[in-house]
Parts: structure tokens; sequence; C-alpha cells
């Protein structure tokens, strides 16, 4: 009897906000308040999901700050909205908010609100959601590294690997949506042994039909993590 894959932790490349709104002659702040709806479909989907426990999604890179300004402050404002709306949500179905990233470029009133609903749901165990902010893969791994250096801590796989943003255990698979093929600086060490999916709808257009499509796929490929088939 065939063994299915089990998925208890998916990561999330949101992308095509921008192109969809393109598409429909909309402004693309139209595209990531459509995006912020998916989220939290696909975060109750998760919910109710039978085994996973933790949701990463890539909700703004480290590169991102290379946008127009107007834009970056929009999404500054979407995330606030977002969160302060999604509070109750992650209330009433025990979800445990978290974040991976540098945070600290944001503005000081933003800091305290992602820190407030942290504080708020830490001990919550129905899904770990994670949201990527201010997050590059690279950047993760140089201030594991520096954080290792300065306690004088050997270097190893291991160590790396508990000093970086994501101790939530190995990454099963990982979804880029928007029709791209590149990773873009997201989870690099965590990646090693992930499957991948690359989808080519975009993210507002994303829904729980596809995303049970590609874990169905998922549950059935055969992994060999370096071994022989």
């Amino acid at each position: 009897m065939e063994t299915k894959n089990s998925i208890k932790h998916l990561a999330i490349i949101m992308d095509g906000n921008g192109r969809w709104a393109k598409a429909k002659g909309l402004a693309r702040s139209k595209g990531h308040e459509a995006g912020a709806k998916t989220i939290k479909d696909i975060t109750k989907y998760c919910v109710n999901h039978t085994n996973i426990k933790t949701l990463t999604l890539y909700a703004f890179s480290t590169e991102n700050w290379k946008r127009p300004k107007s834009e970056v402050d929009f999404l500054m404002r979407l995330l606030e909205r977002y969160l302060k709306k999604e509070l109750q949500t992650y209330h009433e179905n025990k979800i445990c908010f978290d974040v991976i990233g540098d945070i600290s470029k944001f503005s000081t009133k933003l800091q305290k609100l992602i820190q407030k609903i942290k504080d708020q749901t830490k001990e919550y165990d129905g899904l770990t959601q994670i949201l990527a902010l201010n997050y590059g893969a690279r950047d993760e791994i140089v201030r594991a590294v520096k954080k290792l250096n300065a306690t004088a801590s050997e270097i190893s796989e291991e160590s790396i690997a508990q000093a970086l943003d994501t101790p939530y255990g190995e990454l099963d698979l990982l979804i880029r949506t928007g029709g791209e093929r590149r990773l873009s600086n997201f989870l690099l060490w965590q990646l090693s042994y992930s499957e991948l999916y690359f989808s080519n709808t975009p993210w507002p257009d994303f829904g729980i039909n596809e995303l049970q499509s590609i874990i169905d796929d998922f549950e059935h490929r055969k992994r060999n993590f370096g071994g022989l088939r």
C-alpha cells in the first residue's frame, strides 16, 4: 500500500497581486487588497487541515523597499489594517501568529502591534501562521552566523539551523503563485529538501480548490532526501 506524504509545514510565495490588478485595469493597491483576502481564506483552510501545523507566507521582502515609496507606504498601512482585523480570527481559531525577518525598519507603531499580537496568541496551537516581513534568506543566514560568532558558538549545520528565524521544523512544500519560477531569496536554507510547486494563478485568484489539488499531488510524490528511488 502506498504511504502518503504528510504535510506539516507549508510555505507560499504570494506573487501576482500587481499583475492581477493590471489585467483588470485597476491600481496595484487593489491587487494587494485582494491578496489580503486570499490570505484569510488560505489560513482558515490550513487551520482545518488534518496535518498542517505551520503556514509561512512571504509578505514583504528585503528587496521590496526598492518599490515606489507610495506603494511601500500603502503596503505598510495594509499590513497594519490586516493585523488589526485578523486578530479576532486568530483568537477564534487559536492561531499562533509569528514573524520572521528584520522588522526593525518598520515604524515603532507597527512593531508594537506585531509584538502585541504575538504576545496575545503565543499559547495557541490551532495553527502557527508566520508572516515573512522585511525578510530575505541571505540576510537571515548572515544574521544567524553573526549571532553564533557573538556567542563564540561552534558553526555547524545544527547550530546555524537553530540560530535562524524559523525554528518550526522541516519545510515540506513551497508554493509560488503568479507564474514565476524562482525562489526570490525565500527560505533558501530551509528549502534544501522541500517539494516545490509553481502555479500560474495570481495570488488574488488562488483558492482552496487549487491548494487542495497541489497538496494531493504532494502527498503522492516520491521523496528520497538524497537516497535512491
